[in-house]
């Protein structure tokens, strides 16, 4: 594929990137962050993990996500005797009827698509969590000791519930730290509901049409990482992911409510997710505010949190929301 990359087509792509959110807002109301956080990571190349109570249209948001983009769409519901080969394929038995010899094939499974849903991801044990590894970082899988390739753009959008634990394996922490954002949804607003609950008991239903295909999107996520950071922004990244590590930090309230500070790859996701935000707006640079924001969800699931701070009902956001106000801003920045 060969780049454009003349200012009239980023703008064009960039213009698209709006109109995407407000195909996906003729199913979806309300959510503008999740509809946006969930644009911003499909921009930086990663993953997502949406938490929210059941009937918050998690499943649904996906799925009109995937109609509004040209890609290939699978869903795969998570459940206790999903087993690897359920989602990454298996071998089977063919025969070749001019020779009659036999011979295994490779059957891909649900997992080669550009779009993957993994439903309710915690409901199924670590063995078939885990085969999902690979994909996620790799972008390919290995059965029998061939490697398959997956088709790019591969964007994997997994939903848990924070409810209704009974019978769930929590996500390793390994494993969490594949997903580039952490997504929370909530309830929506009083007009909000108001206009769900006339919209979907109606006889109307919207139609979604495909605005963005594979290339664009693999432009777009190019272009994203030529979006430009200025050093002291940079620095101020590093210093504050080393402010979450409680051994080595001397900010008090992370020595009293933290048990594990994120990794050098919270630091890469943050950076380039405030690119994705940056584009998004239609800026070809960073500011401080893509960084403030694009904190919570980068370092949701990257801070874990000590026994003390679960008994005084301290959140991972409520660290990064005193470290905002903590570490100092570089001077001579936006």
């Amino acid at each position: 594929m060969v780049l454009d990359n003349s200012e009239s087509n980023v703008k064009t792509l960039i213009g698209k990137i709006g109109l995407l959110k407000s195909e996906i807002q003729k199913v979806i109301v309300g959510q503008d962050v999740v509809i946006e956080e969930m644009l911003i990571a499909l921009m930086a190349g990663g993953h997502c993990l949406l938490e929210g109570v059941p009937g918050l249209a998690k499943t649904l948001m996906v799925r009109t996500l995937s109609q509004a983009l040209s890609l290939s769409f699978r869903r795969i519901q998570f459940t206790p005797d999903l087993m690897p080969t359920d989602i990454v394929g298996t071998e089977i038995l063919e025969e070749d009827h001019a020779t009659g010899k036999r011979f295994f094939k490779f059957n891909k499974g649900p997992l080669f698509a550009n779009i993957v849903l993994a439903d309710e991801v915690n409901r199924t044990p670590p063995k078939t969590q885990s085969a999902l590894l690979e994909a996620m970082q790799e972008f390919e899988v290995t059965y029998g000791g061939q490697t398959y390739p997956l088709d790019r753009p591969f964007f994997i959008l997994a939903t848990q519930n924070p409810i209704e634990q009974a019978g769930t394996y929590p996500l390793p922490e390994a494993q969490l730290d594949r997903f580039l954002l952490y997504i929370k949804i909530g309830y929506p607003t009083a007009v909000e509901e108001a206009r769900i609950l006339s919209t979907t008991t109606g006889a109307h239903k919207a139609i979604v049409s495909p605005i963005i295909g594979a290339d664009e999107i693999k432009q777009l996520q190019s272009l994203t990482r030529e979006v430009s950071i200025n050093d002291e922004l940079i620095a101020y990244v590093s210093e504050f992911i080393r402010a979450t590590r409680p051994d080595t930090t001397s900010v008090g309230f992370v020595k009293e409510w933290v048990r594990w500070g994120a990794g050098p790859r919270a630091g890469q996701a943050l950076i380039l997710t405030a690119k994705a935000r940056a584009l998004f707006y239609g800026r070809y640079s960073v500011i401080m505010e893509d960084l403030q924001t694009m904190a919570y969800p980068v370092l949701r699931h990257r801070v874990l949190m000590n026994f003390k701070a679960e008994a005084e009902n301290v959140s991972s956001d409520q660290v990064t929301a005193e470290l905002v106000k903590t570490i100092s801003r570089p001077k001579k920045v936006i």
